[in-house]
């Protein structure tokens, strides 16, 4: 099999909750397999001097009017949560804690996380609410719950979003596709034709 593809996000990130929605589909079609890193963008913007797109004059109205089209467009269900943007340190060592048991798992809870914030408006920066999502899925709460805390998870995330930086990774979504990095939901045509064959 082709190499993995590398999908980048963060759980705050309605653009990476986007593309969550029709990578592993999107892949599947040219026989390849999606590696899901979720990451932190606080520690990218740290970098890259970025700011949450609620904060920017301008810029945010049109993202709101452009998430509610985007949403139209990829026929995805979607509202803008009430607290947005919130931090993502609980639902991403949940997904690596699981992912290092189950990674199949993992996908699954990251599409029920992501689905939490931005259809039913649950706060998933809450540990308590990211535990009763996984609690859904089969997962142990409290044995959860204890490992949000565990430093070997919080090494495991920090490594992770380190790794990512490293790798040039400054937004979400980031699809890296042998080597070629794409940026943002809009960027999955092209994602496409790369997987159909190099331009």
């Amino acid at each position: 099999m082709a190499n993995p593809i590398d999908f980048y996000f963060d759980f705050s990130s309605p653009y990476g909750y986007f593309a969550a929605v029709k990578i592993d589909e999107l892949a599947a079609k040219y026989g390849r397999a999606v590696t899901w890193r979720p990451i932190l963008l606080g520690a990218v913007f740290k970098v890259t001097g970025g700011q949450p797109l609620p904060t920017i004059p301008l810029k945010s109205s049109y993202a709101a009017h452009d998430l509610a089209r985007s949403a139209r467009l990829y026929q995805v269900p979607y509202r803008l949560p009430t607290k947005f943007p919130i931090g993502t340190i609980a639902p991403a060592r949940a997904f690596y804690w699981v992912g290092d048991k189950d990674p199949a798992l993992a996908k699954k809870l990251a599409r029920a996380l992501y689905h939490a914030y931005f259809v039913e408006d649950r706060d998933i920066s809450n540990p308590e609410v990211t535990g009763n999502v996984a609690a859904k899925l089969g997962v142990d709460k409290a044995e959860l719950t204890q490992a949000l805390n565990d430093p070997a998870v919080k090494e495991r995330l920090k490594t992770e979003v380190d790794a990512a930086i490293e790798r040039g990774v400054f937004g979400s979504p980031y699809i890296v596709v042998d080597g070629e990095p794409f940026w943002g939901s809009d960027r999955l045509d092209q994602v496409e034709k790369w997987l159909q064959g190099h331009w």
